[in-house]
């Protein structure tokens, strides 16, 4: 299970994902391509048999990174495939010299706050009413 650096080719079968895992408010194409091009950001994918299996993305500014975003398709779940991926970022965080890496995290997601837990990150505070449907999110943070 290696991840690899996303092409800007994937972004049709990532936006794919995307749409599967949230589907209140995915990320499009037109975000993606946004933040792929930004020169600020780096992304992490695993396929499987030329499937989109997980992926997940970071954008970075000075000495700070921020999660944007992390997902595994519904039938790769539970098998590690989400803290690859999370690991490649923080490796590529690292790797760039970033001290401090932040996301946000739906209150409701208790096995993406436990990954995150488990992979060194605090939760710091909570952004009321922060997601579309007005869920809040919990800000975590993880120092490298």
């Amino acid at each position: 299970m290696n991840g690899r650096v996303w092409s800007y080719e994937d972004l049709n079968a990532i936006e794919a994902v995307e749409r599967e895992c949230f589907p209140v408010d995915p990320w499009n194409r037109r975000m993606l391509a946004e933040a792929f091009l930004s020169g600020r950001f780096f992304g992490s994918l695993i396929e499987e048999d030329g499937v989109v299996a997980a992926y997940g993305g970071i954008s970075i500014l000075d000495d700070e990174a921020e999660l944007e975003l992390i997902a595994t398709a519904e039938m790769f779940r539970r098998c590690g495939r989400g803290k690859k991926i999370l690991d490649d970022l923080v490796e590529e965080a690292r790797r760039r010299g970033v001290k401090r890496m932040f996301l946000e995290v739906r209150v409701s997601n208790a096995a993406a706050q436990l990954m995150y837990l488990k992979n060194g990150f605090v939760g710091i505070y909570t952004r009321s009413r922060y997601y579309i449907d007005g869920e809040d999110a919990i800000v975590m943070k993880k120092d490298l």
